[in-house]
């Protein structure tokens, strides 16, 4: 094991956690596709309190713990029966060996008989991921196994089309950013199409985060955005799966 890192201890005093889950919707299917683990506390508390208590030394445990929780959750609350998949938020600079680091959550997995094919992992373009090589190694180890990838918050940080040059992933959510109020912001919508022709030739899906509004989803809709996720379709469920709702088909004409 690398130095700073340590065992996994499932019982730390500071992970009371549980995990809510919001869906990631299919607009064209109007389905979910997956449902992103969000972590709280266990008696619901947000996820800033939560993070707040969480040392740097104690970083290897949390993303251990949160993955395990994620899957347990999920499956409780009845993911295997809905078909969708299960995406887990996770931090590259604590995955000192990708196979290593991976045993907790493939026990969990088959434990209770979730396909790792139904899992997504995803990371935040503004985590600390070093020069990307080590990115690069834990991702394609993640595809060989069957999961799928996704960054995260993409266009809130400072990687952006860097980051695209260096690791593939299945899937690139777009930051709430990028999206806020993107049906009145033609510099926006202009981003995200030239995101989403990139996505294409590259063979990666396009998630748009934080939607919240009729206007940001008929704007996105007309963008050819498939894949979505926010408050207008659902907030995330404490321990169980939201099922979404969409407005109703053809989108509204977008504003100018």
């Amino acid at each position: 094991m690398q130095p700073g890192y340590r065992s996994f201890c499932p019982d730390h005093p500071a992970f009371a956690i549980a995990m809510a889950f919001q869906p990631i919707m299919d607009v064209e299917a109007r389905r979910p596709i997956a449902y992103e683990a969000l972590v709280r506390g266990s008696k619901g508390e947000c996820a800033t309190d939560i993070l707040a208590r969480i040392q740097a030394e104690d970083r290897y445990d949390f993303d251990q713990q949160c993955r395990v929780a994620a899957i347990e959750g999920a499956v409780a609350a009845g993911l295997r029966e809905s078909g969708a998949r299960l995406s887990i938020n996770f931090f590259p600079d604590t995955v000192y060996s990708p196979l290593a680091c991976l045993e907790p959550t493939l026990d969990a997995a088959r434990r209770l008989n979730l396909p790792y094919d139904r899992l997504i992992f995803e990371f935040s373009e503004q985590a600390n991921i070093g020069d990307g090589e080590h990115l690069k190694i834990i991702l394609e180890a993640y595809h060989c196994m069957g999961f799928g990838t996704a960054i995260d918050d993409f266009g809130a940080g400072h990687a952006g089309l860097t980051l695209l040059g260096q690791v593939r992933t299945d899937y690139i959510k777009l930051d709430m950013a990028l999206i806020r109020g993107i049906d009145q912001a033609m510099p926006r919508r202009m981003i995200v199409e030239g995101v989403m022709r990139i996505a294409d030739k590259m063979g990666m899906a396009v998630i748009a985060e934080g939607v919240e509004t009729i206007g940001e989803y008929d704007a996105l809709r007309a963008l050819g955005v498939r894949y979505m996720q926010g408050y207008l379709i659902a907030r995330p469920g404490f321990r169980c799966l939201p099922p979404g709702q969409l407005p109703e088909e053809p989108a509204r004409a977008v504003s100018a």
